[in-house]
C-alpha cells in the first residue's frame, strides 16, 4: 500500500508541467512553484535527517534505505527543480513528465527494487517517455535521445561509493540534457 502512495505522489507532480503544456499557467509560475517546493523540501529533509521532526508521513513514504540518507521525495524535488529552472520549457516539461509518469509506470512493470530492470520493462519505459516528449512538441529524434536517457537513468542504477544514485535526480536531468543536445545538434 505504501508503494502505491509513493507512486501517487510521483504522478501528482505531473500536474505542474501539464498545467504549462495545456496553457493554464505561464512557465514563470512553474519555476516559482519549483523554487518554493525545493526550499520546502530542503527544510523538511534537514529536519527529518537531524531527527528534529518525526512525522508519520516520513515513515510512510520513505523506504528503508532512505532512513539515514536523502529521501526519494527530496531527490524528486531536486530533480524537478533543477530540470525546470535550468532548461527551457520545451525540454523541461517533457523531462519532468518522464520522471512523474515514466518512473511510476516502470515501477509498476517491475518492482524488483534497486536491481537492473529487464529489457522489456526498459523498452516500455522508453516508449512512454518518447510519446510524452513528442506529444509535448519535441521533434522525434531529440525526443528519442531524451527518452533513451530517461530510460537508462531509470533502468540502470549507478552506485558511487556505496550510494545508489537515485533516478529521481537522473531521469529528468539526463532526459533534458539529451533533448537539449538533440535540439541543438540535429
Amino acid at each position: 500500500m505504501a508503494e502505491l502512495r509513493r507512486r501517487a505522489v510521483h504522478v501528482s507532480g505531473s500536474l505542474l508541467p501539464l498545467a504549462w503544456l495545456f496553457g493554464v499557467v505561464p512557465w514563470l509560475w512553474v519555476e516559482a512553484v519549483l523554487a518554493v517546493g525545493l526550499v520546502v523540501a530542503v527544510g523538511l529533509e534537514a529536519l527529518r535527517l537531524t531527527g528534529r521532526v518525526e512525522w508519520w508521513v516520513f515513515d510512510e513514504l520513505t523506504r528503508e534505505y532512505e532512513q539515514d540518507n536523502p529521501a526519494g521525495y527530496f531527490l524528486y524535488a531536486v530533480g524537478l527543480a533543477v530540470t525546470g529552472l535550468v532548461f527551457e520549457p520545451l525540454v523541461a516539461a517533457p523531462a519532468m513528465l518522464m520522471l512523474t509518469l515514466g518512473d511510476p509506470f516502470s515501477g509498476l512493470l517491475h518492482s524488483g527494487g534497486l536491481s537492473r530492470k529487464p529489457v522489456p520493462v526498459m523498452a516500455a519505459t522508453f516508449a512512454l517517455c518518447l510519446v510524452l516528449a513528442v506529444t509535448a512538441g519535441v521533434p522525434v529524434l531529440p525526443a528519442a535521445i531524451g527518452a533513451l536517457g530517461a530510460t537508462l537513468a531509470d533502468g540502470l542504477k549507478p552506485v558511487v561509493r556505496g550510494y545508489v544514485i537515485d533516478d529521481n535526480i537522473t531521469m529528468p536531468t539526463v532526459a533534458a540534457v539529451g533533448m537539449w543536445i538533440g535540439l541543438r545538434v540535429l
